[in-house]
C-alpha cells in the first residue's frame, strides 16, 4: 500500500490502513489484491473456519468492495492461504458512492460488501441484500450484546457487524495551543483556522456535525432545523480548506492544515504516529457508526463471501488486523486478546458516558432530500 510520509522522519515505518487512499484519486478506483499467496512472515497463519454447515468448500475469486481501511495485503494474503480462494478488493469513499454503483448495475461482480449501519437499513429496504443463512455462520455468538440484534438490522438478518468507531476533530497542537474540545470550536476560531481546516466530504457526517453544535440531532428531520444548520455550514463555508474525507494526511504533516474533521479510524494511527497530532471525540458528543459485512443479492460467489465471513469472525484475525489497522472491534473475545494499551486508547474504545451522547447515523426517509438540497448548495458556494 503507497504511503507518503516521508516528509516527517519521526513517523513510524509501519503501513496503516488509512493511508491507502493517500495517493491519489485513482487509488479510490480500486485496489487489487487478486492472487495474493504468500508466506506470512512472523505472523501465524491463520487456520480456515470450521465451517461444517457449509454446502461445498468454496473456491475461485472473491471480490469485494469495501472501504480502504478494512483489509490489507496481509488478511488478503491469510485468508488465500487458509482457503485457497483469491481475492480481488476494490474501494470506496462514502456510502453513497457504493451504493449508486450497485444500483447502477455496476457491483455485479461483488460478492461482499461493507455498507454502514444505516445503509444496511436503506439496502434492506431496497431487496439488495441477502438473508443471511444462520446456520453457516461460526463465530457470531462472540460479537458483543449491543451488536447481536442492531437496530439498524435486528438479529442481524442480512449483516454481520465488522467494526465501529466514532467521528471527531484531528488537531496540530504545537500551533492550535488550545485545543478543540466541541464542535463550536471550529467557528469560534475560524480566523486562526481559515483555509487551514478540512470538514468530510459526507453530508450525513458533515450536517450532523453541525446539527450536534446547535443542539440538535445528529438525524434531525425537521426543515427548521435543517434549515439552521445549512445557514451555520454556509457561515464556515469561507474558511474551509476543503471538503475531504481521505487524503488530508500529507496536507496536516506539512502544515497545510491545521485541523481536520475525521473518522477515528483514520486519526487513531496519525495521532499515535506522531503525538503532535491530537484526536478528540468533541464533549457534545458526535457520531458512533459501525461498517458491517453483507451479501448482495446480485453475488456471484456466495460461497466464498461466507467464507470470507468466518475468517474475519475468528478473534484471532480480528485481534490482529485490529493491531494493523487501528478499528474497533465488536468481537468480544478478540477485545480480550489486544494489548492494554490499544484498551486504554479512549478515541479507539471512549468511555461509556460520552459514547452515551453519540448517536449512530440513522435513515431519515423524505428528509434526504433537504440533505442533498442543502449539501449540493454549500458546496457550490
Amino acid at each position: 500500500m503507497p504511503r507518503r510520509l516521508s516528509r516527517n522522519s519521526s513517523l513510524l515505518t509501519n503501513t496503516s490502513r488509512r493511508r491507502f487512499l493517500q495517493g491519489s484519486a485513482a487509488a479510490l478506483a480500486g485496489v487489487g489484491l487478486s492472487n495474493c499467496r504468500r508466506t506470512i512472515g512472523e505472523t501465524e497463519t491463520v487456520a480456515p473456519a470450521d465451517d461444517t454447515n457449509a454446502a461445498a468448500p468454496a473456491s475461485g475469486t472473491l471480490q469485494i468492495y469495501t472501504w480502504a481501511d478494512y483489509t490489507d495485503d496481509e488478511l488478503a494474503a491469510q485468508f488465500t492461504e487458509a482457503t485457497g480462494i483469491d481475492v480481488k478488493i476494490d474501494v470506496y469513499d462514502s456510502n453513497e458512492t457504493m451504493l449508486a454503483k450497485m444500483q447502477a448495475g455496476g457491483g455485479e461482480n461483488y460478492s461482499l460488501i461493507y455498507p454502514s449501519d444505516y445503509m444496511v437499513t436503506e439496502m434492506i429496504g431496497l431487496n439488495m441484500l441477502t438473508e443471511l443463512d444462520q446456520s453457516r455462520l461460526v463465530g457470531l455468538d462472540k460479537i458483543r450484546d449491543k451488536w447481536q440484534s442492531p437496530v439498524y438490522d435486528p438479529d442481524n438478518t442480512h449483516s454481520v457487524p465488522y467494526s465501529w468507531g466514532t467521528t471527531g476533530l484531528l488537531y496540530n497542537s504545537e500551533v492550535l495551543t488550545t485545543p478543540p474540545t466541541d464542535w463550536n470550536y471550529l467557528w469560534e476560531n475560524s480566523d486562526v483556522l481559515s483555509r487551514k481546516m478540512t470538514l468530510l466530504d459526507d453530508v450525513r457526517e458533515t450536517m450532523g456535525a453541525v446539527l450536534s453544535s446547535l443542539g440538535y440531532s445528529y438525524n434531525a428531520t425537521d426543515a427548521a432545523e435543517l434549515e439552521e444548520a445549512y445557514q451555520k455550514l454556509l457561515e464556515l463555508k469561507p474558511s474551509l480548506a476543503s471538503f475531504k474525507s481521505f487524503g488530508w494526511q500529507d496536507e496536516l504533516l506539512s502544515g497545510d492544515l491545521l485541523l481536520s474533521m475525521v473518522y477515528s479510524v483514520e486519526g487513531i494511527p496519525v495521532s499515535l504516529e506522531n503525538p503532535t497530532f491530537k484526536d478528540v471525540i468533541p464533549e457534545s458528543g458526535s457520531s458512533v457508526w459501525t461498517d458491517t459485512m453483507v451479501i448482495p443479492t446480485s453475488a456471484p460467489n456466495v460461497d466464498a463471501a461466507y467464507e470470507w465471513i468466518n475468517f474475519n469472525l475468528q478473534p484471532k484475525v480480528s485481534q490482529e488486523t485490529v493491531e494493523r489497522l487501528f478499528f474497533a472491534t465488536p468481537n468480544g473475545e478478540a477485545m480480550t486478546l489486544l494489548s492494554k494499551e490499544l484498551l486504554d486508547n479512549q478515541n479507539l474504545f471512549p468511555p461509556e458516558d460520552l459514547l452515551a451522547k453519540c448517536e449512530g447515523i440513522a435513515p431519515v426517509g423524505e428528509a434526504n432530500v433537504l440533505y442533498d438540497e442543502y449539501w449540493t448548495k454549500v458546496k457550490s458556494a
